[in-house]
C-alpha cells in the first residue's frame, strides 16, 4: 500500500511538472495553454474591517495617513507598472499577484493571481525594466514577461526564461531558507539579483562554492541572463535593495546572524560604491560583531561595514528610495525600509517601516516611521515586508501576516 501510494504521488508530481513545461513552451510560441479562470480575491468593506481596525493605531509623523490599499494573500515585494496601471505583489509561496484600482480612487478593487497557466516556486522577487519588462525572480529561475502590463488580464502571457529552471543557484544548493530573491534594475539597466545563503552562519567548507556562484550575495546580469556576475560578497541574507536616484549606488538591507542574544548583532543597511566589494558574513554576525564560528580567525578580506545599524533581529526587508513629489522635501531620496519583526528575541521588535536620510557625503541614520503593529501583549497584528512609490508620491506597504498591501500619503 505503501509503495502504491508512493508512486500515485510520484506520477502526480511528474505530471504536474510535464504540464508546467508543456505550458511554458506553449506561451512561448504564443499558443493558449486552456487555462480559463483567474482566482479572484475579494476586497469588500468586510473582508478588510479588521484590517481597518487595526491601522487606527499605526503612528505616523504628522500629515501622514495610512489606508487599506489591497488585500493580497502573503504579498511579499512588490513592482508598480511603468504607468501605474497594476501593481504587481510576489509571495513566498506559488503566486504573483495583479492588483488594479480601475477607478482610481488610490484603493484596489481588482486583486488576483498574475499568468495562472504557469507554475511559480518562491517567486518573490518582482521587478519592472522602465520600457515594461517584468522580471520575476524565483527561487532557482528567472522569468521576463513583456507587456505584464497590459496583457496579464489573461491567463496566458508571453513568458521568457532569463534564467531557466535550476541554473540560478546549483540545483544540490537549493534551500528552504533565506531563498526569497528580490531582482532589480539597476541604472545600468542590469538585472541585480539577491542570492540569501541558507545557513545561520555560512560553513567554511561552503564559502569557494558559494563565491564562485554568487550565493551569500548579489549578482548581476544583462537583461537577457547573459555577462552574469558577482557585484556584491559577504551578505548573509539581503531581502532589499535599490539604487540612489542621484548616485546610482547600490544600498540594500540585510538579515544578520541569529542565536547571539536580544542585543547583537546589529541589522544592516548597507552601501555599496563599487563592484566586487566584501561585507563580511561570514566572519562578522552584523555591524563589527564577530561570530562565534570564526571568532579569533584572520579575515582574509577587506569589509565594508554598514551605512547604518539597526535594531538587533527586526529583520529589516525590503527598501526603495523615494524620489515622489508628495512627501515634505526633507523625505526626496531617502530610504523607506521594511522591518518584518523579530521571532529570535525576548522583547518583540521590529513589524514597522523605516526612514533612513543619507547626507550629502553618504552618511546615513535610520529612524522609525510608522509603528504599532506589535500590540501591547506582544502579539503582532502586521509584519510589513516591502516598501514601493506610486506614481502620485504616496507609498504602498505590503504585509504577508495581514494578507494586506497599505498606502500611505500626505497632506498639509
Amino acid at each position: 500500500m505503501k509503495f502504491i501510494m508512493t508512486a500515485v504521488a510520484a506520477c502526480t508530481l511528474l505530471s504536474g511538472t510535464v504540464l508546467a513545461q508543456t505550458n511554458l513552451e506553449k506561451l512561448g510560441a504564443f499558443k493558449v495553454t486552456g487555462t480559463k479562470e483567474h482566482i479572484v480575491i475579494d476586497q469588500s468593506e468586510e473582508a478588510g474591517a479588521s484590517i481597518r481596525s487595526v491601522l487606527e493605531g499605526i503612528s505616523l509623523p504628522e500629515g501622514f495617513k495610512i489606508e487599506l490599499y489591497a488585500l493580497v494573500p502573503d504579498a511579499r515585494h512588490m513592482a508598480m507598472a511603468p504607468q501605474g496601471t497594476v501593481l504587481f505583489v510576489g509571495t513566498k509561496k506559488n503566486k504573483v499577484w495583479a492588483v488594479m484600482d480601475r477607478n482610481r480612487d488610490r484603493v484596489a478593487d481588482d486583486v488576483k493571481d498574475f499568468a495562472p497557466s504557469l507554475e511559480f516556486d518562491v517567486p518573490n522577487g518582482v521587478a519592472f525594466s522602465k520600457d515594461g519588462f517584468l522580471f520575476i525572480a524565483e527561487r532557482n529561475r528567472v522569468m521576463m514577461y513583456p507587456a505584464a502590463e497590459f496583457f496579464h488580464e489573461s491567463p496566458d502571457v508571453v513568458a521568457v526564461p532569463i534564467v531557466p529552471q535550476g541554473e540560478l543557484i546549483p540545483v544540490e544548493e537549493e534551500s528552504f531558507n533565506h531563498t526569497a530573491r528580490v531582482v532589480k534594475v539597476g541604472p545600468d539597466d542590469k538585472l541585480y539579483i539577491s542570492l540569501g545563503q541558507p545557513f545561520n552562519v555560512a560553513p567554511a567548507e561552503k564559502l569557494d562554492l558559494y563565491n564562485e556562484t554568487g550565493i551569500g550575495g548579489i549578482i548581476r546580469m544583462n537583461r537577457d541572463g547573459s555577462e552574469r556576475e558577482i557585484y556584491t560578497y559577504g551578505v548573509r541574507n539581503s531581502v532589499g535593495h535599490d539604487f540612489h536616484p542621484e548616485t546610482g549606488e547600490l544600498w540594500w538591507t540585510d538579515n544578520q546572524v541569529d542565536g547571539m542574544g536580544d542585543d547583537i548583532p546589529p541589522g544592516e543597511i548597507n552601501r555599496q560604491t563599487e563592484m566586487g566589494q566584501h561585507f563580511g558574513h561570514p566572519w562578522f554576525g552584523g555591524g563589527a560583531v564577530r561570530t562565534a564560528d570564526y571568532d579569533g580567525q584572520d579575515i582574509p578580506v577587506d569589509v565594508i561595514m554598514p551605512a547604518s545599524e539597526t535594531i538587533a533581529h527586526a529583520a529589516d526587508l525590503g527598501m526603495t528610495f523615494y524620489s515622489g513629489n508628495m512627501f515634505p522635501a526633507k523625505y526626496k531620496n531617502a530610504i523607506f525600509s521594511a522591518q518584518h519583526g523579530s521571532w529570535n528575541r525576548t522583547t518583540p521588535v521590529g513589524a514597522r517601516v523605516m526612514v533612513t536620510f543619507i547626507d550629502g557625503e553618504g552618511n546615513a541614520s535610520t529612524e522609525p516611521f510608522a509603528e504599532g503593529w506589535i500590540d501591547e501583549n506582544g502579539e503582532y497584528d502586521g509584519r510589513p515586508v516591502d516598501v514601493a512609490q506610486m506614481k502620485d508620491g504616496s507609498i504602498l506597504v505590503s504585509d504577508d501576516f495581514a494578507n494586506a498591501v497599505y498606502r500611505i500619503s500626505y497632506s498639509e
